[in-house]
């Protein structure tokens, strides 16, 4: 086969490039049979449609400008050849037309079409990562603009300025500078308004919205999404309409607003037909965003109609692709098998360009996905990643030839032939040198990590150690830069679980496996304990599909002498915990075991704690517990007299009842407080005056919505408000809106909230009851945060009594440590269940007979109001107790 021989070739010259002896089992009959046998279970990465977005807009790249030139030009001109080639991928040959235009142009002494060609060139090289040649281009085309005399100044010829700096911002936003993107396409849209162009201005704005999210400004971007919307309903019906509303449709996908995509999409889909256009590309992007909104069969069905109207064959197999990735999502293995054939008659069809290889791309990783699956030519995803390579070796595309090789290295690591396949991942790497490319970047440094351990993840058998985890570091540095990308752009929200997470686990893994000898170094300790944090923000990035608050990170472990903190983590292979002490160095211990049977403990522990399961199993369980987390570090407790264990937990023991542990002879908060924490992201507090702190107290003590009352509730409203002066404001009173208005009117300390609620792995299911609605973690964060800016008197403690975390969710814990950290309070206590509501009132009337003492900080309230339950022979059962946790500042 002519295509297995060219990479028989090329894998040669690699090697020799690399100056390495001869690779074993490197001829194409070694691969074919041992593709053949393999099972290829293997993670679907970004769709590759989406890796050259830059954000969908109307005037920022050459396909979207035809009507620019300063005359009508015909389709022959040099202009509109190059926006030919550009707008099939062929980005190399776009530039050669440009190029001419822009000395023709030079020549003819017009000086607005130069710039206009120059700026096109701009967005070309851009596409390839020539970035200096991009600038210089831009810069090139702003100077001969600024240059024109005021008689050449037409309407047209402000038109093209305005394009020139939506260019500019497009280049700066994939350069990693949103600031100045927003500043030009704000440029942009003053030009467009001065002379009347609405789809311009409005194509601005729509750009605009790209930038204010890559700042983390998530609301001003809906709210500039929403602003366009308004406008474009006043709009006459017109193609240009129609793709506007598509785009919006597009970037309302990408932030995650699917209902508001929907909507936008239908209204682009009707207004499209009813003029005769192409409707594939409206048909793709609503297939997207019902499989965002998880209607995965009216996904499936819009996937196919777009790939039945499709005008074009990449249109269709891109369609078709979206179609197939769904369907092994799914687990519709049959259906994914009879499309395979459909699909791969179609690549011969495919004019040769960056999305052709792309598609190339995806099908070889679908393929890969259905290996496990299903039996088929093994052989066929060498000659579908061989095309794609030399396709983009002829376009010069760097990055596309990089997606395939890398891609191509999966190969070869998933059949074990280690070196082969860190040849291919390392050219891979060589090409992004130099580009933005972090979305493929992180991937092909995590695959190369892995590689040189060699299926080990605990990469102790390999001399190639140190390289490893300078890969793994690199590859979590360019997460890093992808993180407001990640959760701005709801298309790139690939399953984390799959794709982001175990990059953190198995960094931790390789960190915390001694290389030589029984100790770790305090190096390596360092950086896991780093990794762990880090990964808990990335979880709660995740789980918000936002960045969450940006503060000043703190060491946590140097704030408090009397604190220990404690990183546990579930490994595949151990339960690993990082243990820090204030000035001293970092100490660790480990528990072998399974991470299955980790997880089981740690449910059973939960389960055990219903007053229905038997006392003497119920501890067993807890003293099992108490001897993997607590008594490897009692010595250390001891040495330094620690009065607080601070954790920063990770998975199902953000779950955990950590105060019900029990050492054989007494429970946990029976000797020490108990806090847990984000790591990093603690705030600090001040502490509260105890004579002169107020409560906010609002709730429901009525059935409402389902929900039963709570009874005692009164009972324990009229405790408090007799010890602590409190602002009321319950049942009816108790609605969204007057919450919103009551913190921002409040200048309480102390925000106590009695209902039920809910916290849950899926923010929409993490809700606090109002009388009026449930209120989500969204609604609830905005109105937490209406005083969290004020540096006088911010919330120093929210109290969230009655609540519960989902029963089944093994991830439940983050909506209680993401709605803590988002509340931009500095301590959150909350129940993990909804607890008997006289034994919650007697807590939390001791918890503030505690709090108002002096020189008691909030953890060691709460112990000493659950050591108080505790003795009560009513009340000693852990159930009653442990179920409240102080997360964040525990001072």
């Amino acid at each position: 086969d002519s295509e297995l021989i060219k990479l028989a070739v090329m894998l040669e010259e690699m090697r020799e490039d690399r100056r390495m002896s001869r690779l074993r089992q490197s001829n194409a009959w070694s691969i074919y049979r041992t593709l053949c046998w393999f099972g290829l279970g293997l993670w679907l990465t970004i769709a590759p449609s989406l890796l050259s977005m830059s954000g969908a807009t109307l005037y920022a790249s050459p396909q979207n400008q035809s009507q620019l030139s300063s005359s009508t030009p015909d389709k022959t001109s040099l202009i509109e050849q190059g926006r030919h080639y550009y707008q099939s991928g062929r980005f190399a040959e776009a530039i050669g037309f440009w190029q001419q235009a822009a000395h023709t142009y030079q020549t003819q002494g017009s000086l607005k079409d130069q710039a206009l060609s120059l700026s096109y060139l701009a967005s070309a090289y851009k596409e390839l990562g020539q970035w200096q040649p991009a600038e210089t281009a831009i810069a090139q085309s702003l100077e001969l603009l600024q240059q024109a005399n005021n008689a050449q100044i037409t309407t047209n010829a402000a038109i093209i300025l305005a394009q020139v700096w939506n260019t500019q911002g497009s280049l700066q936003l994939t350069m990693g500078n949103p600031e100045a993107a927003l500043t030009s396409w704000q440029r942009a849209e003053a030009i467009y308004a001065e002379n009347d162009d609405i789809q311009g201005k409005l194509g601005s704005q729509l750009n605009q919205a790209q930038a204010l999210q890559s700042l983390g400004l998530y609301r001003q971007a809906r709210t500039r999404l929403e602003e366009i919307n308004q406008q474009l309903q006043a709009q006459p019906s017109s193609q240009l309409k129609a793709k506007a509303l598509q785009n919006l449709g597009v970037t309302l996908q990408r932030v995650g607003a699917f209902s508001e995509s929907l909507d936008t999409l239908q209204q682009s889909l009707i207004l499209t037909d009813q003029l005769g256009a192409d409707t594939s590309a409206v048909l793709l992007g609503l297939g997207h965003t019902w499989q965002g909104l998880s209607e995965n069969v009216k996904a499936l069905d819009t996937y196919g109609q777009a790939a039945a109207v499709a005008t074009t064959a990449i249109a269709q197999v891109n369609a078709q692709l979206s179609q197939l990735s769904l369907l092994l999502e799914t687990n519709q293995i049959d259906a994914a098998q009879t499309l395979v054939p459909q699909i791969r008659a179609q690549l011969p069809n495919l004019p040769t360009s960056r999305s052709a290889i792309y598609a190339r791309v995806n099908l070889s990783q679908n393929l890969l996905k259905l290996a496990s699956q299903a039996p088929f030519t093994g052989s066929e995803m060498v000659q579908v990643l061989s095309t794609a390579i030399q396709q983009a070796q002829e376009l010069k595309d760097v990055r596309a030839e990089s997606y395939a090789l890398g891609q191509l290295g999966q190969i070869y690591e998933q059949a074990g032939q280690w070196s082969d396949a860190q040849v291919l991942t390392e050219k891979a790497l060589a090409l992004l040198r130099g580009l933005h490319a972090s979305e493929i970047a992180y991937q092909w440094e995590w695959q190369l990590g892995r590689i040189l351990c060699q299926g080990d993840i605990a990469c102790a058998k390999t001399d190639q150690r140190e390289s490893a985890i300078a890969a793994y570091t690199e590859a979590i540095r360019q997460l890093g830069l992808l993180r407001n990308d990640l959760v701005a752009n709801s298309q790139l929200q690939f399953s984390f679980r799959e794709q982001v997470e175990p990059v953190y686990r198995e960094f931790v893994t390789m960190l915390l496996t001694p290389s030589s000898g029984p100790e770790l170094s305090q190096n390596h300790l360092k950086q896991a304990r780093d990794i762990i944090e880090t990964l808990q923000l990335a979880e709660l990035d995740n789980y918000f599909q936002a960045a969450c608050l940006d503060v000043e990170a703190q060491p946590i472990d140097q704030i408090d002498l009397a604190a220990a903190v404690l990183y546990p983590i579930v490994l595949p292979d151990r339960l690993a915990v990082v243990l820090a002490l204030k000035d001293q160095p970092l100490h660790y211990y480990e528990t072998a075991l399974h991470q299955a049977e980790i997880e089981s403990s740690l449910s059973l522990m939960r389960q055990s704690l219903s007053l229905a399961f038997p006392n003497q199993r119920r501890l067993q369980v807890s003293q099992q517990l108490y001897d993997w987390l607590i008594r490897p570090a009692e010595a250390y407790f001891t040495d330094y007299d620690i009065q607080t264990l601070v954790f920063v937990p990770d998975g199902l023991l953000r779950s955990l009842p950590i105060a019900a542990l029990h050492d054989g002879h007494h429970y946990l908060i029976e000797k020490y407080s108990v806090a847990m924490s984000s790591g990093l992201q603690l705030l600090e507090t001040q502490s509260l005056d105890p004579e002169g702190f107020q409560l906010l107290l609002g709730g429901l003590t009525e059935a409402r919505q389902g929900f039963s009352a709570l009874p005692a509730a009164a009972f324990e409203i009229e405790q408090i408000t007799a010890q602590v002066a409190s602002q009321l404001f319950l049942n009816q009173d108790f609605t969204q809106t007057n919450l919103q208005t009551q913190l921002r009117q409040s200048n309480s300390a102390v925000v106590h909230l009695i209902t039920h609620g809910q916290f849950s792995s899926n923010q929409d299911d993490t809700f606090i009851l109002a009388w009026d609605k449930k209120i989500t973690t969204p609604d609830l964060s905005k109105a937490l945060q209406t005083r969290q800016f004020r540096a006088t008197n911010p919330i120093e403690l929210l109290v969230l009594s009655a609540c519960q975390t989902a029963a089944g969710d093994n991830r439940a814990g983050l909506g209680l440590a993401g709605l803590a950290l988002r509340s931009g309070a500095r301590s959150t206590l909350a129940s993990l269940w909804s607890v008997d509501d006289r034994s919650t009132a007697e807590l939390m009337v001791k918890f503030y007979n505690a709090l108002k003492q002096p020189d008691t900080t909030k953890a060691a309230a709460l112990q000493q109001a659950q050591q108080a339950v505790l003795q009560q022979t009513d009340y000693e059962h852990p159930f009653f107790w442990a179920a409240f946790v102080m997360v964040g500042n525990w001072l």
